[in-house]
Order: structure tokens, then C-alpha cells, then sequence
């Protein structure tokens, strides 16, 4: 609501009106000033607030920095790298967004605070101090003119006179105060409709530029985001693929825990029990054994040793072995060996018949040896009943499944699958099923042909070149990994490169329909990697090289045409370099550091230290001297992604664009100019959407 303005010549009258008018100018003051207090209050809440928040981000960041992965095995995926590496990326990034934050909170007070309450003492203050100056002076000249008015007309001439000029001085000096009160007052009703909202546009400036550049630096993240979306996805496939390889040898072990051997490991080691005879008497003693059938040499290192025996490891060679009669000794699971460096006979102990009769065997001993009965699936062989049988898998999946989703990847029944095997490997007539009928479903057929594959009594890719494979799976250098698997195919036996080029044109034909399917290459590999080339021995270390088969797979799927066209010129591979942990596959996607010419530039507290204009921008000069404003820009291109991007890619369509917008400067006295010229900024942004498949081995 507006208020009617106080002229001067009121002033002078001092009328009821006139004091009626300047009461509601009073009471307007007085609202302001509870308000520019409430802004104060709740501006320092919300700058300590961002304070404390800006605080947490700065020790969730720190957190974040100081973790470091530890892995299994001696080499990372590029993919694990990737994921490896994410805390420190995400801790860049926040410390890139607190950055700005701070440069915009070691503002804010100056800003908004200071400004406000400067006004606010300044200004009110000096109005209020001028209100009582006005209210004495008042009452000062009311009460003299009402004694002067009472004065008798007889007096002296002379005393007259002083009381008139007594009067007339008390009332120029309340008129001057009156000119001056309301002066005060109605520059303040001006002044205060710039001075309290410019300081709340200059924060507003500042808290928005800062939200316009964290948005900037979420655009600039987010190639990085995609890229660790599908690593997380691979990594999680590749996991799924080793689990289960896992589990089926944890079951193994369970059922026959010695079958697994380690390669280059002991014939046969574990505990044992050897009677020692002491002056006092006998005593049983734990040794760990280590047999080696080859050398015969028996190492024993003491366990839990009686105080001043012997220390050390005990390393004899085996001359015999015979095992010892129940009735002998009153010991179970005991029996005896002969050694060359020491004089007669060990008797040992065993932990179970099992296991006794297990050490006799490994030793040669005069028992007879126990042999676990062992059942075998026939061996399937790399034949033309086998090629025959693959060829007809194929066909059946292009001709009727190739559009199927998670083709490969849904597992069929065991019942039916074993019917299928068992019909077209009939010794009777073998090849004679049709797989094109509607007695067979593409979940079983595809489940068949990955069983015969697994079930090979060679894998395709053969024992003999895993490692090498494995090695170049493992290579930083991605020149020499396409090279050396190019060159390992073709080391290959015939018949397996044949069967190899067969499966590998048909998963290609399979992943170009993977918008239907959705398996996509890598998919393929968490597949086909373990079912390929799968490892000679059954470790927990043959089992985390799983990923790098996925990857050799993956790999044939994408070079398909190159390395099929032809052997390489240099069929033998290049000496394999050592495998490195920080290897890439891809180039790596780093968020864009802003250069610091680039970042934004806040209001500053006083327009007379700025040299710029009242918005606080500082005037670059160019030719002529005139401000020029520029942007760079807002995000750089994504980098193509070799497989499909990644799910629920979140469209961030919310980049804050400015307006800029003349501002003419307030006509008042104790000012000239405020607001010329607000800078322009805009932002755009748009992120590709796209969604990967899930996938199960």
C-alpha cells in the first residue's frame, strides 16, 4: 500500500495530518527493520547451514580417497580397473563441486549479511537517531510557546521582544529538525527498495551460478557414469560365471577332496602322527607331510613340538613302506617306512583308514592299495558326429531362436536335454534327429550344444594354448592382444579352428539381433568363455582367470572378420609382455577439469572495489573497452560406447538458464547508479538413454 508524500512545507505547519502521514512512515520503518532482522537470522542459518553440509561432502570425499581395492589373482580386467578406480573419480568430483562451493560460501556473508545489517544501522539507525532529535526539539518548542502564549501584554516592551525571538528561534530549530526527520525518513522508504534487494540478488546470483555449475559438472561426469555403468554390468556377469564354477568345484572337493590336485604340487601331503621313543617312554608327535612320489622324498615339518626336542623340518627319502598290523600296536591307522638317513623304522599315523590307505598308495606300499571307485560319462570327441551335431544346433537356433530373448543365456530341462544327447549320439544312429521339428524347444537345443562343448575331453581352444591365451587376454597393449589371440588361432588343430570359426560366426550372427535378444558380446563371453577354453585344473586361481576367457571370446566376437580373413603374417605370437594391473582395454573417461580462467566470478561486496559494474562482474576489456562476456563450452562429446549404454541413463534436462535483464539505477541522492547490465548465462544438456541386457551365465 503506497503512502502519500511528506512535503516540506508541511513541515512548518505541523499539522495533525501532517503527523498522521509521517506515524505511518514510522510504522513502515519499523516493519522493515523487523525484517531485514528475520533475513539476517535466516541468511547466517542457511550460510551455516551449506557450511555444514559443504563439510560432510568434504569428509564423505575423503573417505571415498582413502579406500583402495585389493584383488584376487595377479591381474585386473580393464572393467575391474574401472571400478577399482571409481572412489577416487567420485572423490575428484565432489572435491571439484566443493570448490565452487566454497568460493561461493566465503562470499555469502559479505554478500547478503553485511550489506543488510550496514543498512539497517546505517540508515534506520540515523533515521531513528533524526525521529528523536525531531520529538525533543517538538516538545522543547510546544512547551515554550504554550509558556510564551501565557505571557502578559503588560510587561516590558524589552521582555517581550526576547520572549518573541526566544520563540522564534525554538521554532526555526524544530522546523530544521522536522526538514531533516523527513528528509531521513522518505530516502529511506526509497533507498531501501535497492539497498535490501540487491544484496538477496547478489546471493541469489552466486547460490544459482554455483547450482548452474554443479549441473555442468554432472553433464561433464556423465560419459564417466556410462562407462562405469558397464563396467559394473560386465564385472557382475563375469562374477555370476565364476560362481558357478566355483560352487561345482566346492562340490567336488566335498565329494573327493584329494581329486583336485594343484599342479606342481606334492603327491600326496597333510598330517601325520610319528611314534618317538624318549627315556621316559613313548610319545605321538604332529608332523605335516609332504610326499613326492617321483623323488621319494618325504618332508616332515614339527607341529606343536615338546620343549626341547629338535627343531626344524626333517627332509628323507623314502626306501619302503608296509603297513602296520592291527595287532601290532595299539594304535590305529598306523604304518611303517624305511628311509635312508635314519636307522630303522617310522612308525606313522594316519588321521583315517581312508587316508592311511591314500599315503600307502602314494608310497608304494605292500598293501593293497584302495582305488575310489570312479564313474565317467563317456568322453564326447571332436568328430564329424560332433561337427554334425553343432552345425544342426546352429541352424536350428538362426532358423527359429535367433530373435529369442536371453537365447544362451535361459537354461533348458535336464531331462530334456539329456533325451537329446543321448538320441543323436546313438552309437545305433547317431545324427538321426531332426531339430527343426516341434519336439525340441530352443532352450533345450541351446543347452546341448553348450553341454557337448563343455563336455569335450579337450576343450575347443585346447589346454595347451589357454595360458597363452589367458597371458594375452591379460595385456595392456591392445594392438598386441588382438595380435597374439589372432596368431594363437591359428595355432590351433585343424579340426578345432574349424569347430572355433563355426561357433564364433554363428555367436556374431546371434549378437547383431541383440536389440531382440539382448545379448550383446560381452554377454556372450560370460557364456562362452568358461565352455571354450576352460582350464585343465580345478583351482580356486584357474577359476579367477574365468574373466580373462570371457574376454578372449568376447574379443573373436568383435574381430570376427579380421581374424578370420586370414592367418597373420607372423603366425607365431610375440613374446607375451608381463600383465599389469593398471591395463585398459579403453581409454579412460575422466571428468573435465574446469581451467580457472573459466570459472565464474561472484558479487563482490563493494562496487567501488570491484572496478566493475553494480552486479559485481568485473569488466573484461577487448577492443573499444567494452565488456565482453564469454562461455566455454558446456561438456565435451560422449565417447561411443562399444556395447549398449547402460541402463535407466537418467536425462538431466534441468540446466538453469539466466535471463539477463536491464535494470535502471533509483533517482536518490546518496546513490547514482545500481544496476547496469546482469550477465547472460545458458545451459543445455542431453544425455543419450539406452538400457543393456541383464545377463546370467
Amino acid at each position: 500500500m503506497g503512502h502519500p508524500p511528506l512535503e516540506f512545507s508541511d513541515c512548518y505547519l505541523d499539522s495533525p495530518d501532517f503527523r498522521e502521514r509521517l506515524k505511518c512512515y514510522e510504522q513502515e520503518l519499523e516493519r522493515t527493520n523487523k525484517f531485514i532482522k528475520e533475513v539476517i537470522k535466516d541468511g547466517n542459518a542457511l550460510i551455516a547451514a551449506i557450511r555444514g553440509y559443504s563439510s560432510a561432502v568434504q569428509k564423505f570425499s575423503q573417505t571415498l580417497q582413502s579406500f583402495q581395492f585389493d584383488f584376487i589373482g595377479d591381474t585386473l580386467t580393464d572393467d575391474e580397473i574401472n571400478i577399482a578406480e571409481s572412489f577416487k573419480e567420485f572423490a575428484e568430483l565432489l572435491h571439484e563441486v566443493e570448490l565452487e562451493r566454497s568460493m561461493m560460501v566465503q562470499n555469502a556473508s559479505d554478500l547478503l549479511i553485511k550489506p543488510l545489517e550496514n543498512f539497517r544501522k546505517e540508515q534506520i539507525g540515523f533515521t531513528k537517531e533524526r525521529k528523536k532529535k525531531f520529538e525533543k526539539d517538538g516538545e522543547k518548542f510546544y512547551s515554550m510557546l504554550d509558556r510564551h502564549l501565557h505571557l502578559s501584554s503588560k510587561k516590558k516592551e524589552s521582555q517581550l521582544q526576547e520572549a518573541d525571538l526566544q520563540v522564534d528561534k525554538e521554532r526555526h530549530n524544530f522546523f530544521e529538525s522536522s526538514l531533516e526527520y523527513v528528509y531521513q525518513i522518505q530516502e529511506v522508504q526509497e533507498s531501501k527498495k535497492f539497498s535490501i534487494v540487491e544484496p538477496v540478488l547478489a546471493f541469489l546470483h552466486s547460490l544459482f551460478t554455483y547450482n548452474n555449475l554443479t549441473v555442468e559438472l554432472t553433464q561433464d561426469f556423465l560419459p564417466y557414469k556410462q562407462q562405469l555403468q558397464l563396467s559394473l554390468q560386465n564385472t557382475r556377469n563375469h562374477f555370476s560365471s565364476t560362481r558357478e564354477e566355483l560352487e561345482d568345484l566346492k562340490k567336488r572337493m566335498k565329494e573327493a577332496p584329494l581329486t583336485c590336485k594343484l599342479p606342481g604340487q606334492p603327491t600326496i601331503e597333510g598330517y601325520l602322527y610319528t611314534q618317538e621313543k624318549w627315556a621316559l617312554g613313548i610319545s605321538w608327535v604332529k608332523y605335516y607331510c609332504q610326499y613326492e612320489k617321483e623323488a621319494k622324498t618325504l618332508r616332515m615339518t614339527p607341529i606343536d613340538q615338546k620343549p626341547g626336542a629338535k627343531q626344524g623340518t626333517l627332509d628323507l627319502t623314502l626306501k619302503s613302506c608296509v603297513r602296520r598290523k592291527t595287532d601290532s600296536i595299539d594304535k590305529r591307522f598306523c604304518f611303517d617306512i624305511e628311509t635312508n638317513e635314519r636307522s630303522g623304522t617310522i612308525t606313522l599315523q594316519a588321521l583315517s583308514e581312508a587316508n592311511r590307505r591314500l599315503w600307502m598308495e602314494a608310497m608304494d606300499g605292500k598293501e593293497p592299495i584302495y582305488h575310489s571307485p570312479i564313474t565317467k560319462q563317456e568322453e564326447m570327441e571332436l568328430n564329424e558326429v560332433g561337427f554334425k551335431f553343432v552345425r544342426k544346433c546352429i541352424n536350428a537356433v538362426e532358423t527359429k531362436g535367433i530373435t529369442t530373448e536371453g537365447v544362451y543365456r535361459t537354461v533348458g530341462s535336464n531331462i530334456q536335454v539329456q533325451k537329446l544327447l543321448n538320441a543323436f549320439f546313438d552309437p545305433k544312429c547317431p545324427g538321426d534327429v531332426d531339430l527343426q521339428s516341434g519336439d525340441w524347444d530352443i532352450k533345450t537345443i541351446t543347452s546341448s550344444l553348450k553341454f557337448y562343448l563343455r563336455n569335450l575331453s579337450e576343450p575347443v581352444m585346447t589346454y595347451k594354448l589357454h595360458k597363452e591365451l589367458v597371458l594375452a587376454a591379460k595385456s595392456e597393449n591392445l594392438d598386441y592382444r588382438l595380435g597374439a589371440i589372432h596368431a594363437l588361432v591359428y595355432k590351433l588343430p585343424d579340426k578345432n579352428r574349424e569347430m572355433l570359426e563355426l561357433l564364433i560366426q554363428h555367436l556374431v550372427n546371434v549378437c547383431e539381433h541383440s536389440r531382440e535378444n539382448l545379448m550383446s558380446p560381452s554377454n556372450m563371453g560370460v557364456i562362452f568363455g568358461p565352455t571354450l577354453m576352460r582350464a585343465q585344473e580345478d583351482t580356486v586361481a584357474a577359476m579367477m582367470n574365468i574373466k580373462f576367457q570371457n574376454i578372449v571370446v568376447e574379443i573373436l566376437i568383435e574381430h570376427f572378420g579380421k581374424i578370420y580373413s586370414g592367418p597373420p603374417e607372423d603366425t607365431t605370437a610375440p613374446p607375451v609382455p608381463p600383465p599389469r594391473v593398471a591395463a585398459r582395454r579403453h581409454k579412460p573417461i575422466t571428468i573435465s577439469k574446469r581451467p580457472l580462467r573459466e570459472r565464474p566470478v561472484f558479487f563482490n561486496a563493494s562496487v567501488e572495489e570491484s572496478g566493475g559494474d553494480c552486479d559485481g562482474v568485473p569488466k573484461p576489456r577487448s577492443h573499444g573497452d567494452k565488456p565482453v562476456i564469454t562461455r566455454p563450452p558446456v561438456r565435451p562429446p560422449d565417447p561411443p560406447c562399444r556395447t549398449p549404454i547402460p541402463p535407466k541413463l537418467e536425462q538431466r534436462p534441468d540446466l538453469i538458464a539466466g535471463t539477463a535483464e536491464e535494470m535502471p539505477s533509483s533517482v536518490v541522492a546518496s546513490r547514482t547508479k545500481f544496476f547496469e547490465t546482469a550477465s547472460r548465462r545458458t545451459g543445455s544438456s542431453s544425455s543419450p538413454q539406452g538400457r543393456i541386457p541383464s545377463d546370467e551365465s
